[in-house]
C-alpha cells in the first residue's frame, strides 16, 4: 500500500496522463506534417506544452473520476486537426497518422520502466522521492498501454478504424466511416458494461508483464 494521500496521488497520476494524452496528439499532428500536412503546426498544435491540448472533460475529468473510483484511467485530449487531403498519400498516409498516436505511447510505456528500472538502482540517493516516482512510473505504463490498445480497436473515430480503412475499397471506407457518429457512444455502452475492460484487458496485462519482464522488475 502506498502512503500518498488522495493529493498527492492525483499529483502522481496527473504528469503520466498528461503526458501520455499530450505526446498521443502531438505524434499524430507531427506524422501529418511529415506526410505533406501542416494543419497541426498553422494551428499551434505541435507543441508539448499540455494547455494546447487539455479537454477539461477528457484530460482532467474522467481521469480524476476514474482514479478515485480504483477503476482503471484514461481520458483523452483536444484530436490535433489533420487535413486528409493536404496528405500525398492520402489514404495510406492517414494510416501512418493514426498508428502514430498508438506508437508514441508503447515508447512512453517503455520511457516509464525504464525510469522504475533506473529509480531502484539509485533510489538511495534521493529515499523520500522513491515512492512517488515508483507509484508514477507504474501509472505511466499502465496508462499509455490502455491509451494503445484501447486506440487500436476498430471502432470508429479510434486510431485503430482510421487503420483499417486505409486497406479497404474507397466506397466500404466511407461505409465504414460514418459509424463515427456513433463510435463513441459504443465504446461507453462497452466501457460501463464491463465488455470492454474484457477485450482490452488481456492484452494491456500481457504487454505490461512483458515491459517489466524486459526491464527486469
Amino acid at each position: 500500500m502506498h502512503g500518498l494521500n488522495a493529493v498527492q496521488l492525483f499529483a502522481v497520476a496527473a504528469i503520466p496522463v498528461l503526458f501520455a494524452i499530450t505526446v498521443h496528439e502531438v505524434a499524430h499532428g507531427w506524422m501529418a506534417r511529415r506526410f505533406g500536412d501542416p494543419t497541426a503546426l498553422m494551428l499551434g498544435r505541435l507543441t508539448l506544452n499540455p494547455l494546447k491540448h487539455i479537454d477539461p472533460i477528457g484530460t482532467v475529468l474522467v481521469p480524476a473520476l476514474l482514479l478515485f473510483a480504483g477503476g482503471f484511467i484514461f481520458g483523452w485530449a483536444k484530436p490535433v486537426p489533420v487535413t486528409q487531403e493536404n496528405l500525398r498519400h492520402p489514404e495510406r498516409d492517414m494510416a501512418w497518422v493514426a498508428a502514430a498516436g498508438p506508437i508514441s505511447n508503447l515508447i512512453m510505456a517503455l520511457l516509464w520502466g525504464l525510469m522504475i528500472k533506473l529509480v531502484l538502482t539509485v533510489g538511495d540517493l534521493f529515499p523520500a522521492f522513491v515512492e512517488p516516482l515508483l507509484l508514477m512510473g507504474q501509472y505511466g505504463i499502465v496508462i499509455n498501454l490502455v491509451l494503445m490498445v484501447l486506440n487500436l480497436l476498430p471502432i470508429p473515430p479510434l486510431d485503430g478504424s482510421r487503420v483499417v480503412a486505409a486497406f479497404l475499397p474507397g466506397p466500404l471506407a466511407w461505409r465504414y466511416n460514418r459509424f463515427e457518429t456513433f463510435g463513441l457512444l459504443i465504446v461507453a455502452v462497452l466501457l460501463f458494461s464491463g465488455i470492454l475492460g474484457r477485450i482490452i484487458g488481456p492484452p494491456i496485462r500481457f504487454l505490461q508483464s512483458a515491459v517489466y519482464s524486459l526491464f527486469g522488475l
